[in-house]
């Protein structure tokens, strides 16, 4: 597969004053290709505590594909694809939330804490294409994996 049928893909993750950065930079990680660049933004919560959003958008295709191909990891990869319908807004947006502690082991788990959001290219652009379209294309990087 040369091209990945998704304009970008973002990742995104808050680490809360409790939290090691460094640590959640390694959980976000899990799901990039080396020396990705990861922006930061500094907050502040509602009590004043400081809250780091740590952030990364990827538009090439070699670093989209890379990013989903670890969803096929997911020991819940066949509940991914059959709640695609849910998954894909009318705006051919896909999203997906990832357990942040499993990331930092490096293991791929749907949960809490890592934000996944993609953009399905799709033509003409709705949802019911888009869904085709991420079917598909997730379902070609499993058999890939698979090899």
């Amino acid at each position: 597969m040369s091209a990945v049928p998704f304009h970008y893909v973002d990742l995104r993750t808050f680490c809360y004053a409790t939290e090691d950065e460094k640590r959640v930079e390694t959980a976000l990680r899990t799901f990039l290709p080396e020396e990705t660049e990861i922006d930061s933004d500094a907050t502040e919560g509602h009590y004043g505590d400081r809250i780091l959003v740590l952030s990364v958008r990827l538009e090439r295709a070699d670093d989209v594909r890379y990013v989903l191909s670890k969803l096929t990891e997911l020991g819940s990869f066949d509940r991914l694809l059959s709640e695609l319908e849910d998954r894909i807004d009318d705006n051919c947006a896909f999203f997906i939330q990832l357990d942040k502690q499993a990331a930092y082991r490096g293991d791929v788990e749907l949960g809490d804490g890592l934000m996944l959001r993609g953009k399905v290219e799709a033509y003409p652009a709705t949802k019911d294409r888009a869904i085709e379209t991420a079917s598909e294309a997730l379902a070609a990087l499993e058999a890939q994996t698979d090899r």
